[in-house]
This record gives C-alpha cells, structure tokens and sequence, in this order.
C-alpha cells in the first residue's frame, strides 16, 4: 500500500489546519494536490479520513485521527534519518515537540531548554504550553511525543515517569495578617474570597483540597492566568492556592505575595514526563526523557531550584 511521505505530510498538515485550504498555504502547495493527496490515501486504505464541511474545513474521522497520527511519527522518523545521516559520526539531533503544563512552563522550561541546549545543541525543541486536557490532547494525536504535566485524568494509552511532587501553598498578600505565620490553615482563611486557576482537570484537584477539609470556598474569580492571580492575591483582593511556586514573591506588576505551608496534611501533585505507552521513543526524544530525569533527581538542577524558589516565595533568606 504505497504512500509517499509527500502525501502523508499533506494529509498531516490538512489535518492540523483544520482545512484542505489552510493546508495549501501552510505547505505553499495548491488546494487540488492537497485534495489529491487525501482522495488517494482513502482509496489506499477503503476508508473516509476526514469529514468534509461546507465552508467550515474538515475534521478526521476516528480512523483518520489514528492514520494521522501514524503519519506524523513516521514523518519525524524520516526527518531523523535524514538529519542523522548528514550528521554521522557526530552526536544526537533531530526535533523534537515537548507538551508542557502553562504554570510548569513558566517555571521550569526557560532553564530547561538552555541547559538542554548545551547538552545537545543537535537536537531542536518545539514547545506547546497549555492545560492538561491540552497535554492529553497533543500526546493522543501526536503532536507532542513527550510532555512535562500532572498525572490528572490520563488515558490509558498515556504512561510516564515520575519527575517530582509539588505540595500545596497558601499564596497571600504580603500585608496580609496571616502573612507573618509560617504555616496557615485552610480554615484560617475559609471566610476570604478564594482566586482559582481555572482550568481543566486543575480545579478539581483544588476543589478535592477543600473538600477533605470540609470547606466551602467562597470563590471571588475564576481566572486561566496564574500571573493575574498572584497580582490579584498581591493587591489583597483574596488568597489562591499553588503548587509550582515561582521563584520570586514579586508579581508581574511589582507586588508582592507570601508563600505558606498548608497546617492540614493535603496531597501533592505529582508532576511526570508523559509520553504514549505503545510508542517508541526517537533517540532525540529519550534524550530529552533522560534529561528530565536527570535534573529532578535527588540533588539535579531542578530539585535544587524547588527548594529555592519555596524559600524566595515565601519571603526567607
């Protein structure tokens, strides 16, 4: 059943378009060589890859999800033997798409890339940022081969390795009353408005936080930006509640909040690499896994700046 890798990458980039015609400009290609190209693949296969609508695009069909997934990976494989056999003898390279939770990106990703960066300066990274439906997303359809996110709500397709645990802090305004206590209850602040990070999968972790201590919380905003909501919590207009603390108490808009320890026992997110239980990592991929691993390990460069960034957080020395 011959498919050329030509028209593999036209069905793929109809697919992430959304359109046959989107695709065409994407690729610089005209509309009829991407038709052709989707027209063969279902003649190929005696199966409908995506459904057309009348001046709104296409959507894949379920088969057609599965074929253009197929596709992409195969697609980044020739893209790694052809980089590797112009670069023998030499180290990894290739690219590759990493997937990573919005607050963790933040916190993590710029330190991560530049020291990734140095240890393989062959291998390209692409970085998607979102929520964790997000995350799942990509990983099912393979837009990312590897992700760095929570373990909320994962398919079984998905699997991982643990990276660390985050716990969850009180943030507060720096002239809060409660700011000066070294740990707060969550039935200190039951009475205040709460701020949510509102997003996917998140805020039913927060709501099971409140739930295990039998609180209401009285919510003021529900918001997707966690910088608007530390600048929010600096300006005193409530409290929120967060795991991947950053490392700094000053806000975007030069505010300032306080981090505190939770009194009650309450369970912590874990964070992992996420990635598709059948596949196959490329070697620019598992390098990437490795280097991951490496750095949240006991004493790596990523467990170090945890500990620093809840100590700048929560205003000590």
């Amino acid at each position: 059943m011959p498919f050329s890798l030509r028209s593999l990458t036209y069905v793929v980039a109809t697919a992430d378009a959304a359109s046959v015609t989107g695709a065409a400009r994407q690729l610089n290609v005209s509309q009829p060589a991407i038709s052709a190209a989707i027209a063969e693949a279902e003649a190929n296969l005696g199966t409908q890859l995506f459904v057309r609508h009348h001046a709104r695009g296409v959507t894949p069909t379920v088969a057609g999800s599965q074929f253009v997934h197929e596709a992409r990976l195969l697609i980044k494989h020739a893209q790694d033997f052809e980089t590797s056999v112009a670069t023998l003898g030499s180290s990894v390279a290739g690219e590759i798409t990493v997937g990573c939770f919005a607050t963790l990106a933040t916190r993590y990703m710029p330190r991560l890339l530049a020291d990734f960066a140095k240890r393989q300066p062959g291998i390209t990274v692409r970085m998607e940022e979102g929520n964790q439906q997000d995350i799942i997303d990509w990983l099912l359809s393979g837009r990312a081969e590897i992700a760095i996110a929570y373990t909320y709500a994962l398919p079984q397709e998905i699997t991982g390795e643990r990276l660390t645990d985050l716990p969850p802090y009180i943030l507060l305004g720096a002239d809060h009353p409660l700011a000066g206590k070294k740990s707060i209850s969550l039935k200190e602040v039951a009475n205040e408005p709460f701020i949510l990070l509102d997003l996917p999968h998140s805020r039913d972790y927060f709501f099971g936080l409140f739930a295990s201590s039998k609180i209401m919380p009285r919510i003021a905003y529900r918001l997707k930006s966690y910088e608007l909501i530390r600048g929010l919590v600096g300006h005193g207009h409530g409290y929120t509640i967060h795991n991947a603390l950053p490392g700094t108490s000053i806000t975007y808009d030069g505010s300032k909040v306080m981090a505190h320890p939770i009194a009650e026992t309450l369970p912590p997110v874990q964070v992992m690499s996420l990635y598709l239980r059948r596949q196959t990592m490329r070697p620019a991929v598992r390098a990437f896994a490795d280097f991951l691993n490496e750095g949240f390990e006991p004493g790596g460069v990523f467990d170090r700046s945890l500990l620093e960034s809840g100590r700048n957080a929560s205003g000590q020395a």
